[in-house]
């Protein structure tokens, strides 16, 4: 919409302050008035279409200059990427059966095209390795679901990132970090599939940064949310079987947090966990990371996931609710659409809480999508799987 036509006005975002709303609404309604009255100029009644075709290759160079050059076009994350040069591109697509051209989903704010080759493009400068696009295709799929909710988070000024729980065999086929340390940087798997998706969003999706993604303050999740859950370890069937899922299917679950809390329970016995889940867990959207340990603890107490939830649910802590209470008291809870349990981390006392602060209007969902695996994957995995680090011992 070329010819739109923008009025400024004075009051502060989100305000609550009535004369202070009323004021800025009447300062602003002559310009209002006058922009919707004023004649259309010849470039308003007849905008001239943009006909330049983006060439296929857009820089030529060192990596130093590569990598100056498509900072300041604004298509990096801040970090250094990977030049995607055809050659690189082309093996990122053996990581899936679907043709170049294929459209995985259309994404917000500016309706971009996420093609498969645009998916890899972007893997590519993200360092990721060509066993990570069923993930990336899954995840995009996520996204574009509107239960998620991406339609708002991602532009919202509130500063919300994607996390994604993968399950499955493809956890252990492409090492992703369910263990210690897996939110923490380290794990090229855990750490390029968020950041592609973070890069994906920005140059496929077209939300930049002050621009499209007005957050406030931001995220460091932002960078990459993603881990693996450790169902080797879990007393519980996986997180993937509770969302409908076949136990052997390869899934990824999404859903946009915007604050990320760590604290130990105040007890090492069943109660002690439950009483401290209580009061962090609230009506918002959130995720529970429980260390296999803990997860054990309350499985040996009789204790599932479901029963886990059903208690929550009876004790969560109106103080820490976030909905928005109705005249006869705290918000009614449904955790089993809103709170999503991984059994995750390593050894320790800690569990983490990732949850949605906000108003709790949103009437987002968990989302998760099936990884469809490509026809060579054996072989794919074969290829890759000794791109792991190895520690030296003292």
């Amino acid at each position: 919409m070329p010819g739109i036509r923008i009025v400024g006005e004075s009051v502060a975002c989100e305000s609550t302050v009535e004369s202070e709303i009323e004021e800025g609404v009447a300062a602003a309604m002559k310009d209002v008035v006058g922009a919707l009255t004023k004649p259309l100029t010849a470039e308003e009644r007849s905008p001239k279409p943009q006909t330049a075709k983006t060439p296929r290759v857009a820089f030529k160079g060192s990596l130093q200059d590569v990598n100056r050059f498509y900072y300041r076009k604004g298509w990096t994350d801040g970090l250094p990427i990977i030049p995607p040069t055809e050659e690189a591109v082309a093996e990122m697509m053996t990581g899936t059966d679907l043709p170049r051209d294929h459209i995985v989903a259309t994404l917000i704010p500016r309706k971009g095209k996420a093609t498969v080759e645009k998916i890899a493009v972007n893997a590519v400068m993200a360092g990721a390795l060509p066993t990570y696009m069923p993930v990336l295709i899954a995840a995009v799929q996520s996204l574009a679901d509107p239960r998620t909710r991406f339609d708002t988070f991602e532009v919202s000024t509130g500063s919300w990132a994607p996390f994604f729980a993968i399950n499955g065999r493809i956890r252990n086929d492409i090492h992703v970090n369910s263990g210690s340390g897996a939110l923490s940087p380290g794990d090229i798997a855990n750490a390029a599939i968020g950041r592609a998706v973070g890069l994906i969003v920005k140059n496929i999706g077209g939300a930049r940064k002050a621009v499209e993604d007005m957050g406030v303050i931001g995220n460091p999740g932002k960078y990459s949310l993603v881990i693996g859950e450790d169902e080797e370890a879990s007393p519980w069937e996986p997180l993937s079987v509770e969302r409908g899922f076949a136990k052997d299917d390869n899934t990824v679950t999404v859903f946009f947090p915007n604050t990320f809390i760590q604290t130990v329970p105040v007890g090492t016995d069943a109660q002690g966990i439950l009483t401290t889940l209580s009061d962090m867990v609230s009506s918002a959207m959130s995720s529970v990371i429980l260390i296999p340990s803990w997860a054990r603890v309350l499985s040996n107490a009789g204790y599932t996931r479901q029963k886990v939830k059903e208690y929550l649910a009876a004790h969560i802590n109106p103080g820490s609710t976030t909905g928005l209470p109705d005249s006869s008291g705290p918000p009614k809870v449904d955790l089993n659409s809103s709170l999503m349990i991984v059994v995750a981390g390593g050894p320790g006392s800690f569990i983490a809480l990732l949850r949605s602060a906000g108003p709790g209007f949103f009437n987002n969902e968990l989302v998760t999508k099936k990884i469809e695996l490509p026809k060579n994957w054996d072989k794919l995995v074969a290829k890759y799987k000794n791109i792991k680090p190895v520690y030296e011992r003292y």
